[in-house]
């Protein structure tokens, strides 16, 4: 009994000790977090990035990964709005994606996702919106020979004010293929591990999932260079060298930072402040 009573008491205070170290842990991530939104929040607001024609300044998180809804909101400040309408695929579960905010602040637009566990916790979280013909949803793997049937698939106009693509592989390849929308502003994924003046995408794989590592996508020049042949200028990219930010280049005029190139707008891998890191990855690029 006194054995039993002596175990109770020790498994007593290794609970507590183990709870103790966990609030430290967690206690440690949020100072990790508001330290690292600090040092963000100051970066920005000083040279280069304080240009008011730079976008930068002006990112901030609402439902996206890192700052890109502040900045999609300011570009459209800058040229307008028209049709109100965006499509995005890669959108994940529907919660932490580019266009999630333009959804709740009165945008209809369309997803796709290739993960029916993802739409189906996106039909059950966002039923509303979808009941209504808001939000139409379609989960299906993407491919360069598909994407414009899919396009056509879920009624998507012809002119679109937002095109957001984030497939973790073979963005480069879709955004080429793509000719059944004509976005005012893209918002496409670049490999920021490939810096200016590489001109790398990754070889195109139809049934490409991610591997998890730094193996995947385009580099940003090459992502200019598409964008440049088919109409769009380079005029951002997120702090976290995540997203790139096109618009359409009668839209340009003298409302955002040139140059419109990578050597002007690229932004370094800052990954860790989303936690989100890519391991080391080697696989086929070619030059484009």
């Amino acid at each position: 009994m006194a054995a039993k009573s002596l175990f109770t008491r020790m498994r007593s205070v290794a609970i507590k000790y183990l709870n103790s170290i966990y609030d430290l842990v967690d206690l440690q991530r949020e100072l990790v977090v508001f330290l690292e939104h600090e040092s963000w929040h100051r970066a920005i607001r000083q040279a280069p990035y304080n240009d008011p024609k730079r976008l930068l300044g002006f990112g901030y998180k609402a439902f996206s990964e890192s700052d890109e809804d502040g900045l999609i909101a300011e570009i459209f400040r800058r040229i307008g709005v028209e049709s109100r309408t965006f499509f995005e695929f890669g959108v994940g579960d529907g919660l932490a994606n580019n266009t999630l905010n333009l959804l709740l602040g009165g945008w209809s637009g369309y997803w796709i996702d290739g993960s029916a566990t993802f739409v189906k916790l996106i039909e059950e979280r966002l039923a509303r919106f979808i009941s209504t013909g808001q939000l139409r949803v379609l989960n299906d793997f993407i491919t360069v020979k598909s994407i414009n049937k899919q396009i056509a698939q879920l009624g998507i106009p012809k002119s679109i004010d937002l095109l957001s693509i984030d497939i973790d592989g073979n963005d480069y390849w879709i955004w080429e293929a793509i000719e059944a929308v004509s976005p005012r502003v893209v918002v496409i994924e670049y490999n920021a591990t490939l810096r200016p003046p590489h001109r790398l995408v990754m070889e195109y794989k139809e049934d490409n999932w991610w591997n998890g590592t730094n193996y995947f996508g385009a580099s940003l020049c090459a992502l200019e260079a598409l964008g440049r042949k088919k109409g769009y200028s380079l005029v951002c990219c997120n702090y976290t060298g995540v997203n790139a930010f096109f618009v359409r280049n009668d839209l340009v005029e003298d409302r955002f930072f040139g140059p419109f190139t990578a050597e002007t707008h690229y932004e370094p891998a800052r990954y860790l402040k989303l936690k989100a890191g890519h391991p080391v990855g080697i696989g086929p690029y070619r030059e484009v």
